[in-house]
């Protein structure tokens, strides 16, 4: 049955929007009429798009409706629906009543109109890949064909709300340096820019020559209100150079292989990749893709280029007949530990058990890195800011120690 948007004038005058479900447009007018309700504008909204709507009121293309928290307690909340016995066209009405935003009842009456016309779950979410990535429809899919989709459901919304776990926890890890950061980079450039120049102009008229370290401040000082702009217009060139050459994939391959070489940050970026990784492919592989197909979407997960090209090599060898332990451990990008569950989950027949404890572990170890890392960053973070501050102060108090010396 078609899904359509209205809007409409109650009773009492107020504006009512939403959407409903109807044979026909003229069908779906005389449903807002036996609801005292006056029509404005009834449209079809389009299965697959949402070309019908005007560009502003577009629940996909120009953001998306569903954020990654709100799309994992949306899957869980379908799941607990669809385990209850619901079908799947009754559990989206369900959920479609009880979302607020305009966007997420739009979406979700997208999708129930085109599994009312007879297509699947999975199928429907792919008419809409920038709202559901590849992954989620992938998992869907085997679901619906295995006869377990609540049990995948589930999983899936639990592989959600790991991912944000464990980016709201290096997120913390980084928030207070990067905060400690910019305040002394501000009180640091306040001080060179206002405190210091007056001490100039004090100490002009005094024809002696000031200190070394005032000296060195006060060109820093006229240096930076001079060419302060220039050199942010600079800095915001090279970035936006960076991320023009950064398209390159060649560029782009060396720069994520000598990533993750870094001594510290590296360690992090090839941790959180494979954890990534090695979930992705313990979902899919317990939700019952092929093993091949799992790979090529797990691979597609990776934001690191160079780990992308090492797990496409691996899916290379398993087409060719290796052993997933054994085509992982040919890279060296790979964490150990990953190649050697996988190898285990092989050889018990439990890999995705096995792939899914070796996440845990590599997020594990990941979070206590990157806690760590915190832990350490933030008082050389105050000490340094201290110094940069005592610096400074010195600057400003060493011309006027030397002024009271020479007037005693």
């Amino acid at each position: 049955m078609p899904a359509y948007r209205f809007e409409a004038l109650q009773a009492d005058g107020a504006l009512r929007k939403g959407t409903l479900e109807a044979d026909s447009l003229k069908t779906a007018r005389t449903q807002l009429r036996t609801q005292q309700l006056v029509p404005l504008l009834v449209e079809a909204i389009a299965s697959g798009s949402a070309s019908a709507l005007p560009w502003w009121q577009r629940p996909i293309g120009r953001g998306r409706a569903f954020s990654t928290s709100e799309r994992a307690v949306w899957t869980r909340q379908l799941a607990g629906l669809v385990g209850s016995g619901l079908p799947v066209e009754r559990a989206l009405a369900a959920l479609s009543e009880e979302v607020e935003k305009e966007k997420q009842q739009l979406l979700l009456a997208a999708i129930r109109a085109d599994i009312n016309s007879g297509s699947t779950l999975g199928r429907a979410l792919a008419q809409f890949p920038q709202e559901f990535p590849a992954i989620d429809r992938a998992v869907i899919a085997a679901g619906e064909q295995s006869g377990h989709l609540s049990d995948v459901l589930n999983q899936l919304a639990n592989d959600l709300e790991d991912q944000q776990v464990l980016r709201a926890k290096l997120l913390s890890a980084s928030l207070y340096p990067a905060i400690v950061s910019l305040v002394a980079l501000a009180i640091v450039i306040f001080l060179v820019t206002s405190v210091v120049p007056q001490v100039a102009g004090v100490f002009a008229g005094t024809k002696r020559q000031l200190p070394g370290l005032t000296v060195a401040m006060l060109a820093i000082s006229d240096f930076v209100r001079n060419w302060g702009w220039f050199v942010l217009w600079l800095l915001a060139g090279g970035v936006l150079a960076f991320r023009l050459a950064m398209r390159q994939a060649a560029l782009r391959m060396r720069f994520d292989a000598a990533w993750l070489r870094l001594p510290l940050i590296g360690r992090l970026a090839r941790g959180y990749n494979s954890a990534r990784f090695a979930s992705t492919l313990a979902m899919l592989t317990a939700a019952g893709v092929p093993i091949l197909k799992a790979l090529q979407a797990a691979a597609d997960t990776l934001s690191n280029q160079a780990l992308r090209a090492d797990a496409l090599e691996a899916l290379v060898r398993v087409r060719e007949g290796a052993p997933l332990g054994t085509a992982l451990a040919q890279n060296a990008r790979f964490p150990g530990l990953l190649s050697m569950f996988a190898r285990l989950g092989e050889q018990t027949g439990q890999l995705p058990v096995m792939l899914q404890r070796a996440a845990q572990q590599m997020s594990g170890e990941v979070q206590r890195r990157a806690l760590a890392l915190a832990t350490v960053l933030e008082p050389l973070l105050i000490v340094a800011m201290g110094g940069m501050v005592m610096l400074i102060v010195l600057a400003v108090l060493m011309p006027i120690m030397q002024l009271n010396q020479f007037i005693k």
